[in-house]
């Protein structure tokens, strides 16, 4: 349905199985780039001191390397073939971000009531970041996930593009664009379907990440529907009231003292 290109290979094919690749190294980008970037920031906000100036010093080494460098440098390591092996690269320098904003997150919350209510019932320290301030703070992380996931099969097709990410006989999305760039002018089909869906799952992550933050931040406001309304109407609604009857059926008129 996608046409053929010049070798008479099928398109739809093709860009079916980069649109594989390119998942695979967005979702190992995502585990890895997330776990680490809640470890360290969890552990610099809640920990402060010399743990906080320690962990922000090697982040802020990390920031200061230029990403398209570092991936091209892991994309060769990693041999260009292995998709799950090279998001696993490039997933160890896409992490700063995030640990900055939980760590920003965990400063404001753990001069909260309830951290302090936790502490003293004898909570221990695994206990109140995981349990206590880590459930307060999923809204910044998922957001910041699904952006960071949006980012990396952008991070990727831009590296297969230049060459030095994935490469034959693989393929992904990138390299589709990287092969059709000359046929532009004359079939541009070729050039369109990759990034089609390149721009479709950059868009419907980031949709899921703003339904998932909205379903799962315990601090956003939820407006009941339509039907919890009227179900809590009716149980609020007081019940006829019963009088005794004087065993004919009809109603007994109350005694007076």
């Amino acid at each position: 349905p996608f046409g053929q290109d010049e070798a008479g290979r099928d398109i739809f094919a093709r860009v079916m199985r980069g649109t594989q690749t390119s998942l695979i190294i967005m979702f190992s980008v995502g585990l890895i780039a997330t776990v680490m970037g809640i470890v360290v920031g969890a552990l610099s906000g809640f920990f402060r001191g010399a743990t906080d100036s320690l962990l922000m010093r090697f982040t802020d080494l990390i920031i200061t390397m230029p990403v398209i460098v570092l991936g091209a440098v892991l994309g060769l390591m990693s041999g260009g073939n292995n998709a799950a092996v090279f998001g696993a690269f490039l997933g160890l320098i896409l992490w700063p971000p995030l640990a900055r904003l939980v760590r920003g997150e965990f400063l404001s919350l753990r001069e909260r009531e309830f951290v302090d209510a936790a502490r003293v019932a004898g909570a221990s320290n695994t206990r109140i970041i995981f349990k206590h301030m880590l459930p307060n703070a999923v809204g910044v992380i998922i957001v910041n996930t699904t952006l960071l996931l949006s980012s990396a099969i952008l991070l990727e097709t831009s590296l297969s593009y230049l060459g030095v990410g994935i490469k034959s006989p693989s393929i992904s999305l990138g390299l589709l664009i990287n092969d059709y760039q000359q046929a532009f002018a004359s079939r541009p089909w070729l050039f369109w379907w990759p990034g089609a869906f390149i721009v479709s799952i950059a868009l419907c992550v980031n949709f899921i990440g703003d339904g998932l933050r909205d379903a799962f931040d315990p601090r956003q406001k939820r407006i009941p529907s339509l039907r919890k309304m009227a179900r809590a109407r009716r149980i609020e609604r007081p019940l006829p009231s019963t009088r005794p009857t004087d065993g004919t059926g009809a109603a007994a008129e109350p005694s007076t003292p």
